[in-house]
């Protein structure tokens, strides 16, 4: 029988946002799907922990005390903050099946979520940033036209993990909100998108489009 991995020392624990209104059900936190669609990928078991962050449990602010999700305990007793991090450390943990992304494309599409976010909230149609959204959109195209279809080529990687919630709440957001949608010529986007929302990983870990609106709408009705 092959070698494998030691058992870490207890489960590996993630603690994610539950949704608005419904803590039995998973939320609709970006970064928290991104920690999970890294361990879905990788195929590592984890132990789920839903948080109402309207109504924090003691045990969770002892361990988070900003009270922000997610956060990762590796199975040793500590807990790690922020998915970048996490994600990092279960790279290193866990290396194969590798998810390194290349240097050279690891900031593709990071100005995305910024940009979404600037224009769901925008009260001005003229302040510019339904443009800037549609030239991060363009440039992620025109990416993915020529390395596609996945960020670095056949393979998915960390990158591809980070943006696919994004890319979820940017268009179940703007439609409902705006009734905004990804204009039709963004061809290799909403190629990449079908071939992200369809993967196992995704759809086991994605929230319901009703969690994802009511996580926005405080924010867009501020």
């Amino acid at each position: 029988m092959a070698a494998t991995a030691a058992a870490p020392a207890s489960p590996i624990e993630v603690c994610v946002k539950a949704a608005t209104g419904d803590p039995e059900t998973l939320g609709d936190c970006p970064f928290s799907q991104r920690v999970l669609l890294t361990l879905e990928e990788k195929k590592i078991p984890y132990e789920l922990k839903l948080i109402d962050l309207d109504n924090k449990p003691e045990w969770f602010l002892k361990i988070s005390p900003e009270g922000k999700v997610p956060v990762f305990n590796g199975g040793h007793g500590k807990w790690i903050f922020d998915s970048d991090v996490v994600t990092r450390t279960i790279e290193e943990k866990y290396p194969e099946p590798s998810l390194v992304t290349p240097p050279e494309y690891s900031s593709v599409g990071s100005k995305l979520f910024p940009s979404f976010v600037k224009f769901l909230t925008s009260k001005d149609p003229n302040d510019g940033s339904e443009q800037a959204l549609l030239d991060e959109l363009r440039s992620l195209d025109e990416h993915l036209k020529e390395h596609g279809p996945f960020v670095n080529g056949e393979k998915i990687s960390a990158v591809d993990l980070s943006l696919a919630p994004k890319l979820f709440h940017l268009q179940v957001a703007l439609d409902h909100f705006k009734g905004w949608k990804i204009p039709e010529n963004l061809t290799y986007v909403h190629s990449y998108m079908k071939l992200l929302f369809n993967r196992e990983s995704f759809i086991k870990t994605k929230p319901s489009k009703e969690h994802v609106i009511a996580g926005w709408a405080p924010k867009v009705n501020a």
